[in-house]
């Protein structure tokens, strides 16, 4: 899953950042969902999880943008000045599922590429 924040420019850094991937673990956790992946880039979350069938796609990504930012909110409000229209996440999102040429190991390795990879923009050839 992809999403990103309604931002000006860049807003995941620094604390931030931090504070949005241990909110991450942790709504993961209480909400029995097992994360393979993650990145928090300055811009968006890659995060390539497992859950429960009990959930649909749209109740697992509406827990994590609501929940992280409830309490993003709560600890840093200053970043509402940052945004634009008072919220903290874009209403869209990206999701893919693994299958037969996109393998879990493909999603885990792009989602790697782009945790260490330079800020030059580059293309990952996923097949």
């Amino acid at each position: 899953m992809v999403w990103a924040p309604k931002y000006r420019k860049w807003i995941l850094r620094g604390d931030l950042r931090e504070f949005v991937e241990s909110v991450f673990r942790e709504i993961a956790m209480a909400n029995d969902f097992e994360i393979e992946a993650m990145e928090v880039a300055e811009d968006h979350v890659h995060i390539f999880l497992g859950f429960p069938p009990r959930y649909s796609i749209g109740q697992v990504v509406q827990r994590f943008k609501g929940r992280s930012a409830r309490k993003i909110f709560g600890m840093f409000p200053e970043v509402k000045e940052e945004l634009w229209g008072g919220e903290f996440w874009e209403d869209g999102y990206f999701v893919r599922t693994v299958g037969d040429k996109v393998t879990k190991e493909t999603i885990k390795k792009y989602i790697e590429y782009h945790k260490h990879s330079e800020k030059t923009p580059q293309q990952l050839e996923l097949f």
